[in-house]
């Protein structure tokens, strides 16, 4: 695909501003490596030999009869007997039978386990964000060899949710930020272009949704449907697409008017057209202009949603969680400071990025 002229100009400008084209290939590879969380940090493996057969539990739901073993529920990769069963190739080789089929092999192995070795390969980090660990002692604990950044209040791995919860939380926000922007600048592009009656009610009607409490509105609404992803979204968007609209709308407010605007009109050429062809491009300085505000606002109302309690609910990886059990916990400062390098890289990446793009799309920024 061949830019056109206009965007590799863009492209060039953005290049050339190295903070933010670092920061982008920073966030790429972080974002890229936690799209891949389940392969990252999980208590399932990601390969299993069993009799000579792989089979894959982090893709697939395998019970311990799978591998010989006596329920149907799915398997516990961490337990040491389903670990025996995989490894010896199978519960004879496992435990003596009555019979005595199975002997010792007089050097520390079973006999007969060489026939159907098997083994496992598991994830760099082998807990998943909702692994309740045995730690052998209080909750939460301190870093060590096997939880590099500790464990919280219910000893679960905070690498393993800081994994998750980036890749939730960068999802969160990539949603929320297309949507909202979508609706405002449409909204944004219709009172400016338009004006009169259609400006003025649009006016009031913002003036009266932007004074609705919106903490209330979230407070009843999950009382009522319980917390999820999706209704978190569905909320924030609700209350998020008016920022966009102010600066849209005095664009397309100056712009309506320019010559070129008039003479597309004398043409024929339809308003949606016009609107969207000669009237957005100018618009879109200003609307990237907003974008950083609207990113940092995203993260900062999922994180503070979360730390009060009316957000994701408490078992979801979730930032914000974590930060609340950084108060909660002042004994734990590894946990308060994994919340704020993991909050301030994020933030710090997003908004270098988008002000890059916002400089790229100005054409009277240039860098050397």
């Amino acid at each position: 695909m061949t830019l056109s002229p206009l965007n590799q100009r863009r492209w060039r400008n953005f290049r050339r501003n190295g903070r933010a084209f670092w920061s982008l290939i920073i966030f790429v590879i972080l974002f890229g490596l936690s799209l891949f969380a389940e392969f990252l940090a999980n208590d399932k493996p990601i390969l299993v030999s069993y009799r000579g057969d792989l089979h894959a539990p982090v893709l697939r739901f395998y019970p311990e009869t799978a591998f010989g073993g006596d329920f149907k529920t799915e398997a516990v990769y961490s337990d040491i007997e389903v670990q025996c069963l995989i490894i010896s190739g199978g519960l004879e080789a496992c435990w003596d039978d009555p019979d005595g089929v199975i002997e010792d092999a007089g050097d520390g192995e079973v006999a007969g386990a060489a026939i159907h070795k098997g083994w496992m390969l598991w994830p760099p980090v082998p807990y998943s964000y909702k692994t309740i660990n045995d730690i052998g002692g209080a909750a939460p604990s301190a870093p060590d060899a096997n939880h590099l950044l500790g464990t919280d209040d219910t000893a679960r791995d905070v690498l393993a949710r800081v994994i998750y919860g980036f890749r939730l939380s960068v999802f969160f926000t990539l949603i929320v930020t297309v949507l909202t922007s979508l609706i405002g600048i449409a909204a944004g592009a219709i009172q400016g272009y338009f004006g009169g009656w259609i400006d003025l009610i649009f006016q009031r009607v913002l003036e009266i949704w932007s004074s609705t409490p919106s903490l209330y509105v979230i407070i009843i609404l999950f009382a009522i449907l319980g917390r999820s992803f999706w209704l978190l979204v569905f909320v924030t968007v609700l209350f998020g697409w008016p920022a966009l609209v102010g600066v849209v709308r005095a664009e397309f407010l100056r712009a309506r008017n320019f010559e070129y605007v008039r003479a597309a009109r004398a043409l024929g050429v339809k308003n949606r057209v016009i609107m969207y062809r000669h009237v957005l491009p100018n618009a879109m300085v200003a609307t990237l202009t907003m974008l950083p505000f609207i990113i940092t606002g995203t993260i900062s109302t999922l994180a503070t949603l979360d730390f009060l309690g009316f957000g994701l609910p408490s078992s979801s990886p979730s930032l914000g969680e974590l930060t609340r059990q950084a108060k909660q916990n002042l004994q734990a400062p590894w946990l308060g400071f994994t919340a704020f390098f993991t909050f301030s890289l994020l933030l710090s990446l997003l908004v270098f990025i988008f002000e890059g793009v916002r400089d790229a799309f100005d054409p009277r920024k240039t860098f050397k």
